[in-house]
């Protein structure tokens, strides 16, 4: 049977853009694009030329090698002619080789928002498609709300996807705009579609308000349509659109979707989907998600030793999908839940191999059980985890002893008379014999002590110089006056690698100066090569 194509059509660079909190810069869209781009993505969305200043520069600066490079922008207005309408003009004449135009497809958006009649609506369709495909490009027509259009009166919502590929689009795209959709009805609706307009014109546009997003493009495609938009990590709008990260490997390596469709990204890009998605969440100065489907961290982490047992005899009893398809790895994570198994691997991912009848490794369990139960988390702090069992099965240098530390906060006026909070961190340490006294200023006790400590490390301090303190969260365990408080810190360094470190104490400023030692001990620990 042949294979049919399924279109991908990414909008990150447009409708991502309008995530809560994310402002991509020129400098930050070029690089999204030039990942897409090098990924095997269809179509680029590349913004709105001429909306805002931003846009208008990648336009100008920016190209494709083999993805179709696409300009968004509404259709032209009412009662203005194609040739006199500014939008239309700057999407014609931006070097996008597509157009994808958005039109009003729900008659109430038609009265209320555009303020003009059905007929002069599907004039605009009309007119911008031909001015497009006039202009040389490639043109697609964002149906937006053709859902809840198509409820409230089927036949002109129909009427402005045809009006469209009458008109000369090359595809029209029906939009899910508010999100509320069900899978059933989308693909009730997009039969419906297909059986007027050929499927290999029809594209889905889903948004994820009922996090539903990724089924009802699954729906769409069942139902008939061929191309699909979404964006990275689904981010967009409100809850976000259809996740690429997702879609993608459901239609490359689920059988009931493989077998009869293909896309064009080929199985060794596929394998570069994890560092996609992670490389994304950087670029936007966020925690990748650790539960995102196929590229989180823990997306194939197993916790529970009957489990890990299992996966080791045979993976396919726990994964879905064999994890280094996408590009990430299998995570018999340790904790009290965790029997030997689960121990085993993760020492030898870390190069640490051990008899299962060893007595040390026995050891090892019951003290990250004990210390679990006093709060340790050591499933989310690895870095903790490896020093510890390196401690307790084999030899970890000193690198350096720390005699005390002290941190304090100072509220008081300044030169100019004006309050402000300071806090300053001290910290005695023997480094190869040598006492070093070290003293910081920072944003709080934790980050001067931070600072304190990296400030002189002796002969170690050229070792620790791209280290650095990346996220930090704090959760009390118990209530009340005594409570207790487990600290987790990030860290990273110039190498890219992140690492996670634990410190639990009822004091917070303690338990975050213990996550801090396990951190610096471990950047040394893979500087210098320690082995068992």
């Amino acid at each position: 049977m042949t294979k049919q194509r399924i279109t991908l059509f990414d909008t990150t660079l447009r409708d991502g853009a309008q995530t809560p909190g994310v402002d991509f810069s020129l400098e930050d869209k070029i690089a999204i694009s030039k990942m897409l781009d090098d990924f095997g993505i269809d179509f680029i969305e590349g913004g709105y030329p001429g909306a805002n200043p931003t846009d208008t520069a990648f336009f100008e600066k920016s190209r494709t090698k083999s993805a179709t490079f696409t300009a968004f922008g509404m259709t032209k207005r009412a009662g203005v002619s194609a040739s006199n309408d500014p939008g239309l003009a700057a999407l014609t004449a931006s070097s996008a080789s597509a157009i994808c135009f958005v039109a009003k497809s729900w008659d109430l958006h038609v009265r209320v928002a555009l303020g003009c009649t059905n007929e002069e609506n599907l004039e605009s369709i009309k007119a911008s498609v031909e001015a497009a495909r006039a202009a040389g490009k490639q043109v697609l027509l964002d149906c937006e709300h053709f859902f809840d259009g198509y409820k409230a009166n089927p036949d002109y919502a129909l009427a402005c996807a045809q009006t469209a590929i009458d008109a000369g689009a090359d595809w029209v795209v029906l939009c899910d705009t508010n999100g509320g959709s069900q899978p059933v009805e989308v693909r009730e609706i997009v039969e419906a579609v297909c059986k007027v307009i050929p499927g290999e014109k029809v594209g889905i546009h889903a948004h994820n308000d009922t996090e539903q997003a990724v089924a009802n493009s699954l729906a769409a495609i069942e139902a008939g349509a061929r191309q699909i938009q979404g964006t990275i990590n689904g981010i967009g709008e409100r809850c976000g659109n259809a996740n690429l990260i997702s879609i993608i490997p459901t239609l490359a390596l689920k059988p009931h979707f493989a077998k009869r469709f293909e896309i064009g990204i080929p199985e060794e890009k596929l394998k570069g989907l994890t560092r996609l998605s992670r490389t994304f969440d950087e670029l936007l100065n966020r925690a990748p998600h650790s539960q995102a489907p196929y590229s989180g961290s823990s997306a194939f982490a197993t916790k529970a030793g009957i489990h890990a047992s299992a996966l080791i005899k045979d993976p396919t009893t726990y994964e879905h999908v064999p994890p280094e398809s996408v590009g990430n790895k299998r995570n018999l994570m340790v904790s009290d839940q965790g029997g030997k198994s689960n121990f085993i691997d993760q020492l030898s991912r870390r190069g640490i191999e051990i008899e299962k009848n060893n007595p040390k490794l026995d050891t090892l369990i019951a003290l990250v059980k004990e210390r679990e139960a006093a709060g340790y988390a050591y499933e989310a702090a690895e870095a903790s985890f490896e020093l510890l069992a390196r401690r307790t099965l084999g030899t970890v240098p000193t690198f350096f002893e720390v005699e005390s530390f002290r941190a304090s906060v100072e509220r008081r006026f300044n030169a100019i008379g004006d309050v402000i909070t300071v806090s300053e961190a001290v910290v005695k340490m023997i480094v190869d014999g040598e006492r070093l006294l070290s003293v910081a200023e920072g944003n709080g006790p934790v980050n001067a002590l931070d600072k304190a400590l990296r400030t002189d490390l002796g002969k170690y301090q050229s070792q620790i110089e791209g280290l650095e303190l990346v996220d930090y969260k704090v959760r009390i365990l118990n209530g009340g006056t005594e409570a207790i408080t487990r600290v987790l810190i990030e860290s990273t360094d110039e190498t890219g690698e992140r690492w996670w470190t634990v410190g639990v104490s009822d004091n917070i400023i303690d338990a975050s100066f213990q996550a801090l030692l396990d951190s610096l001990n471990y950047k040394l620990i893979r500087e210098t090569g320690v082995t068992l």
